[in-house]
């Protein structure tokens, strides 16, 4: 079943609370995947994107994937805390709204795992310039 998230301008495949399996542009949209120089905390990363997005003009729910980076695997509690944290972020741009969140995401633990919990990649979708059919599973393009 695909859903539409109108606000934001895509459609997603429904999951969990945490992430949806997947985001594809509305038409008339096309996803724009923005990467930082380094990871910034997750925070921090947040904060960026927010700014990011607002400054191209788009809403905050415009935002529709991203990849986090963690230290380490969670254990069962501590990815549920991790993600009430992150939900909460997702709730108050009006993406997420307790029961169904939009976003597609993916989770790894890098080799390099000094940067703590990271945000690394994220995506938004604009006005498209030109036809096209984007889509992001698994926060993968």
């Amino acid at each position: 079943m695909i859903s539409d998230f109108a606000a934001g301008n895509y459609r997603f495949i429904p999951a969990v609370f945490q992430y949806s399996a997947g985001a594809a542009a509305l038409p008339g949209y096309e996803i724009e995947r923005v990467r930082f120089d380094r990871m910034p905390p997750l925070a921090e990363g947040f904060a960026r994107i927010a700014a990011y997005i607002k400054a191209a003009g788009r809403p905050l729910t415009s935002f529709c994937a991203c990849e986090l980076r963690s230290p380490a695997a969670f254990t069962d509690q501590g990815f549920l805390e991790f993600n009430q944290h992150y939900v909460k972020t997702l709730a108050e741009w009006g993406i997420y709204d307790g029961k169904t969140n939009p976003v597609a995401r993916s989770n790894v633990c890098p080799r390099d795992r000094s940067a703590g919990r990271a945000v690394l990649p994220c995506v938004f979708l604009r006005a498209a310039e030109h036809e096209c059919d984007n889509q992001i599973f698994c926060g993968r393009r």
